[in-house]
């Protein structure tokens, strides 16, 4: 039912501090993002450097459903946890069979279809549960182009290798030469 944890949110009151924060003391990588007027808010993902990911939303105006969040918090607090599913459906049957109730139910397509477990419900953490492609929402430096699942590049002392993620993105590791022969034996065996 659920593939992996693919981000914590974080409600912030102030967006440009949060980010400023973030990138300068964790580096983290800013990727997709979008404003929902509508909900009078906005939202941003970045990656670190494992791929894993966290996603600043803050208000854009009053009456944000973030307003009632953030009252009684000095600059902001974890919002939400985001699990990915490969079948939406299938986890909102698995939550009906097991008398687990959600709301926000929304299908839009192959781009985003998600659903959301109050705290209440879910030992005082909201939870998302959502179906979509992992690349779609990362920095596109951090995806390989194409079907390719690997690169190699190859220096003189070492060698470093990258893979593309389950998550969506590249993970990188580099080995030295011992270790290249090492795993080209192993791969051959």
């Amino acid at each position: 039912m659920i593939s992996r944890i693919d981000h914590i949110s974080i409600a912030v009151k102030d967006y440009d501090k949060a980010m400023k924060f973030f990138q300068k003391i964790f580096n983290l990588v800013p990727g997709a993002s979008a404003s929902d007027p509508e909900m009078k808010y906005s939202w941003e993902i970045f990656s670190a450097g494992d791929l894993s990911r966290l996603e600043i939303i803050n208000p854009t105006g009053k009456g944000s459903f973030l307003d009632n969040f953030l009252s009684d918090k000095k600059d902001g607090g974890v919002h939400h946890i985001t699990f990915e599913t490969p079948d939406i459906y299938q986890a909102k049957q698995r939550l009906e069979d097991n008398n687990i109730p959600y709301f926000g139910f929304k299908d839009h397509g192959s781009f985003w279809k998600e659903l959301f477990i109050h705290p209440k419900h879910a030992f005082g953490v909201l939870i998302q549960i959502a179906e979509f492609r992992p690349d779609e929402w990362i920095n596109p430096s951090l995806v390989f182009q194409g079907s390719k699942k690997w690169s190699v590049e190859k220096g003189e002392n070492k060698t470093e290798l990258s893979f593309a993620h389950p998550g969506g993105g590249k993970v990188k590791i580099e080995l030295t030469k011992e270790e290249v022969k090492k795993l080209i034996d192993d791969l051959a065996s």
